[in-house]
């Protein structure tokens, strides 16, 4: 089975979910904001939203985890761009994306309700929203209800991950 990058806004549970799948298919998770270089953590801590510039580097450091786990892994990232979620399927031929979609309102109580232990804070999900291209129509997508129960969500993740793979048992790792 090919990896599988869980995506959405700040918020949306990618974290969470990224976890409970790796958890579940017992895979290796790569948490992507653990990828950040410092002068991105320190502009989304001053509340500066990144350019594609600012995460062109990021998303190479991305593509190389994806690579150095050639089975399988869970990643975790925002790919709000189609040009993000290429450049990651370009590194990772086959890769699969659980979108986690969820409004404003909801994504800005969420990033409310942890700011004070994230590096992202409510005065950036408006950015978010706006540099998001929803993968609409794009192959190997299952888009989920971000407010969803987290164990309704994994269920649904890894019953879908399973079924585009019958050949491969859904929980066991390549």
């Amino acid at each position: 089975m090919d990896s599988v990058i869980v995506m959405g806004v700040a918020g949306c549970g990618k974290s969470s979910l990224g976890r409970a799948l790796a958890a579940s298919l017992g895979w290796p998770l790569i948490e992507g904001d653990d990828f950040h270089p410092p002068a991105n953590v320190a502009k989304m801590r001053a509340g500066i939203a990144l350019t594609d510039a600012d995460r062109a580097g990021w998303l190479d450091a991305l593509a190389d985890a994806l690579r150095a786990h050639p089975g399988a892994a869970v990643l975790t990232c925002s790919a709000l761009k189609r040009a993000y979620r290429d450049r990651l399927r370009a590194a990772a031929p086959g890769v699969r994306f659980v979108h986690l979609a969820l409004d404003r309102d909801e994504a800005l109580r969420r990033v409310t309700a942890r700011a004070a232990e994230h590096l992202f804070p409510p005065a950036l999900v408006d950015s978010q929203f706006e540099a998001l291209e929803p993968p609409l129509h794009e192959s190997a997508v299952l888009t989920l209800d971000a407010t969803r129960p987290l164990a309704e969500l994994t269920t649904h993740a890894v019953r879908w991950l399973g079924a585009l793979a019958p050949a491969t048992a859904a929980g066991a790792p390549r």
